[in-house]
């Protein structure tokens, strides 16, 4: 099941941070939203209702999700380059994922996480050096810099994404 779960492995926490690597992550968010689209745009309703593993969210469920995260990811990016080490609110995703919006058409959610990256992807690209160490606190996973969280962001993007073209690969769906 952890194949189906993780299917590009679990995340890891970087243990240096570097320009190069900042880089590659800020890319990666950048281009996530067109993968995305490209691999969902053709679904149809029953292949969009199909979880990507027993007992996991459907690929609708995913593609609400993502954005639902990020949007999160982007304010806490914000709120940690204006204000000095803030906590931030944690959400329950298992709960939102479980909301009427998420059961809804995907496209609002492919184009808000269109805007939402360029939006964000400008931020990152904007930050100086020293912003990048700048941090949040998360009330039950501790502080992170803001160039650990952009680790995680670019993961979190690759995880979902990898969902979707791995249950496509398994079922065959070109």
């Amino acid at each position: 099941m952890d194949k189906y779960r993780f299917p590009i492995g679990t995340f890891e926490w970087p243990k240096t941070i570097n320009a190069e690597q900042r880089k590659e992550w800020t890319a990666t968010l950048s281009n996530a939203p067109s993968l995305y689209r490209e691999e969902v745009e053709h679904l149809t309703k029953q292949q969009l209702n199909t979880p990507y593993r027993e007992g996991g969210w459907s690929i609708r469920q995913v593609v609400h999700h993502v954005p639902d995260s990020h949007l999160h990811g982007y304010i806490r990016f914000k709120q940690a380059l204006t204000e000095e080490d803030p906590e931030i609110k944690p959400y329950d995703q298992t709960v939102w994922a479980e909301l009427a919006d998420s059961s809804g058409e995907i496209e609002a959610s492919l184009k808000l996480l269109e805007s939402l990256h360029q939006r964000w992807s400008l931020l990152l690209n904007g930050l100086q050096e020293d912003d990048w160490l700048r941090t949040f606190r998360h009330p039950e996973s501790g502080r992170f810099t803001l160039g650990e969280a952009a680790s995680l962001y670019a993961w979190h993007s690759r995880h979902h994404l990898s969902h979707i073209t791995f249950l496509k690969e398994r079922m065959g769906w070109s």
